[in-house]
């Protein structure tokens, strides 16, 4: 919508709330005229129904103000008498238009002071916890959980983080109409969470630090989600910009940043990428051993990514029971023994044993799998290999896959590629534009069209580009299995949404809930997303916080109790 249209929209909800109300300002003592001067009508309102005036500010945020609407309904109701469960029920589901009922064919009395009586606030009270709720959501922390193992080793599948909106300036909604404290679809029916009309301009606020190389990012993917990871097919599900899926990468390169990558390493304005402490990047390695390949030691060095194998030989269907929680996929063999392929964790000795099972580990002689560069160099080290061996990607001329799609580059040698800024302007040419094309027609809403040689922009023909907004390179430390800017490009500022600070909960994908204990990950319950060294737990500092506040409450009732 452009701004005309916001405008007319906005003078048509004040005829309505004028049309549905001055009466009811009458019976409150005010002035009939003041039910209809746009702000002041709400800040007039607000005394009427014994509310704060920054309510008034709630009712103009996006989001939190479809909320708000409901709440103002219900105490306009029952600031004029109309409590009970009936009344505050049709007040919601006629979206405030019962008011219209109560304004011209009631003869209500208006109750000053209505909040003295704190029962009767209920649901409003509810209603308003959801507003805080969904402002905090909106504006400041939003959970989120790792979907993936693009980061595998500094977040992990199964962590639950809070995510700060503040530290790099939290962005308005641009989707005014949606549901509050969920993303593009809602929980169980899995359908869509928003409406794309109407559509509002977005502006960030200020925040408190800018994004620095090799900070942890979570943002709007920019090519909209796929249908699947790593889909070439083209397809694309449109979303506003708000509501696209959320990723969570590393930002290796900033707005002006020259980024290359050599066998793997990267290296910004030619010098290499030092990663912090706790970051720790896996790469594609191939293992070999004549007599097999242990991956019982593989996983002692801290990789998951890789699958085992079993012979098992079950006797009954509680033993298939038991052993079915770690199984990924088998195939029965001739003898009637089954060939059964599992996670990382294998098939543990505690359970096989326990039930009188045989299983028998099957060792391949090759096998590939993700290992930081230290967990590859304690397996040289074993000697219980006979060779490791790092896959190393290289160009290929045939191989379109990395953006820009028209170079011989793979995801461990890539570029040099500039990184745009703000303000910042580049040449155009047919052998440049493949770069910047996709952010100059939809980031930037121009209209781009290339005739032979020429190239114009909005109806121009020019040479050069000079870019709105600043572009960030996003990548996931786990380098040969994430989809990242190696795959679709440059990440823009209005896409990014915070930065995570917080693991609050980590569970492990590979462990079954029947055993609940062993699936929450405690060592990484409460600890930090960033800071130097290792990551420390404070969940055993908050029990202890938790357990001093409930005792001292304890404590002060005893003692209230002893004065009584």
């Amino acid at each position: 919508m452009t701004l005309v249209q916001w405008f007319i929209f906005f003078l048509i909800i004040q005829v309505v709330h004028f049309l549905g109300t001055w009466k009811l300002y009458e019976r409150a003592g005010r002035k009939r005229w003041e039910a209809a001067i746009p702000v002041y009508n709400a800040i007039v309102l607000m005394k009427i129904i014994d509310r704060p005036t920054w309510w008034t500010i709630l009712l103009f945020v996006p989001v939190v103000n479809l909320i708000m609407f409901p709440v103002v309904w219900v105490e306009t109701l029952r600031a004029f008498g109309k409590k009970s469960e009936m009344d505050t029920t049709l007040g919601i589901v006629t979206l405030g238009f019962y008011i219209y009922y109560i304004n011209y064919t009631q003869e209500v009395t208006y109750i000053p002071n209505k909040n003295a009586v704190k029962t009767e606030n209920t649901v409003s009270a509810l209603l308003f916890a959801l507003v805080v709720a969904t402002l905090v959501h909106t504006y400041f922390i939003q959970p989120f959980t790792i979907p993936s193992s693009s980061l595998e080793k500094s977040l992990l599948i199964g962590d639950f983080l809070f995510v700060s909106k503040f530290h790099y300036g939290a962005r308005t909604p641009m989707t005014t109409v949606a549901a509050p404290m969920v993303h593009d679809s809602l929980p169980l029916v899995k359908t869509k969470s928003y409406s794309t009309f109407p559509q509002l301009p977005s502006f960030r606020f200020p925040g408190i630090q800018k994004i620095q190389r090799n900070d942890i990012v979570v943002f709007n993917w920019p090519m909209d989600t796929v249908y699947q990871f790593f889909d070439r097919s083209g397809r694309r599900a449109e979303k506003p910009i708000d509501k696209k899926s959320n990723y969570v990468k590393r930002c290796v390169g900033i707005p002006g940043d020259s980024l290359s990558i050599k066998d793997g390493i990267v290296f910004i304005n030619g010098k290499e990428s030092i990663l912090p402490e706790r970051a720790k990047p896996q790469f594609m390695h191939m293992v070999y051993a004549k007599n097999g390949v242990n991956m019982e030691l593989i996983k002692k060095t801290g990789s998951t990514e890789f699958s085992r194998k079993y012979i098992v030989k079950p006797t009954s269907q509680e033993q298939l029971n038991a052993i079915q929680p770690y199984v990924t996929s088998f195939t029965q063999n001739k003898d009637n023994s089954l060939t059964v392929v599992t996670y990382a964790q294998g098939l543990p000795s505690t359970v096989t044993t326990n039930i009188g099972l045989y299983a028998q580990e099957l060792y391949d002689t090759k096998a590939d799998v993700n290992l930081t560069l230290k967990g590859a160099e304690e397996l040289r080290n074993s000697k219980a290999y006979d060779s490791i061996v790092r896959v190393i990607l290289p160009k290929d001329a045939k191989n379109t896959d990395c953006f820009p799609h028209t170079k011989d580059w793979s995801i461990d040698n890539y570029g040099p590629i500039y990184i745009p800024e703000a303000g910042k302007t580049v040449a155009l040419t047919k052998e440049t534009l493949p770069f910047y094309e996709y952010a100059i027609t939809e980031y930037e809403h121009n209209d781009l069209k290339v005739s032979g040689d020429e190239i114009r922009i909005n109806g121009q023909i020019t040479k050069s580009y000079t870019f709105k907004q600043d572009y960030y390179w996003m990548m996931g430390d786990n380098r040969h299995r994430s989809e990242d800017s190696r795959y679709w490009g440059y990440v823009p500022a209005d896409h990014i949404v915070g930065k995570p600070i917080f693991i609050w909960m980590s569970l492990d994908q590979d462990v079954p809930w029947s055993k609940a204990i062993d699936k929450i990950r405690w060592e990484r319950l409460f600890t930090t997303v960033s800071g130097e060294g290792e990551p420390v737990s404070y969940f055993k500092y908050f029990l202890i916080a938790l357990l001093g506040y409930f005792g001292y409450n304890f404590y002060k009732k005893r003692q209230a109790k002893k004065k009584a």
